[in-house]
């Protein structure tokens, strides 16, 4: 059973923090690149942040450049995703996926997704 879970999700207001993560199930991390990606509706999905596996190399939205970082705690076998000085405009669902190695901005290249969390941001 290959499963990725994300929680963290939350209600913060303008300025706040949360921290998400994508914990997995029934296989290990190292051989993947995680990124998240967060979907509005009506919106196109938005690939925000993404760590690779064999090299760790971290990419960003320009949106979220400063405020947001992405980790990898293998022990965990774990992503985390540390959201700063959040914004109304972050609101969405935020989702973890995988995908062999590299990165990508083309969710339609990610293997295994989560079902999201919710990340509502109002004051």
């Amino acid at each position: 059973q290959l499963q990725l879970v994300e929680s963290g999700g939350g209600l913060v207001q303008p300025g706040g923090s949360l921290r998400l993560s994508c914990a997995a199930s029934g296989f290990t991390l190292d051989y993947y690149a995680i990124g998240w990606f967060r979907q509005t509706p009506g919106k196109e999905r938005e690939r925000v942040s993404c760590i690779s596996a064999s090299n760790g190399n971290t990419y960003y939205a320009d949106s979220v450049k400063g405020r947001f970082t992405i980790s990898r705690v293998i022990v965990n076998n774990t992503v985390y995703l540390q959201m700063n000085s959040l914004k109304p405009e972050d609101m969405a669902v935020y989702y973890c996926a995988v995908r062999r190695n590299y990165c990508s901005t083309n969710a339609r290249l990610y293997d295994l997704w989560g079902q999201g969390t919710q990340v509502t941001v109002s004051s």
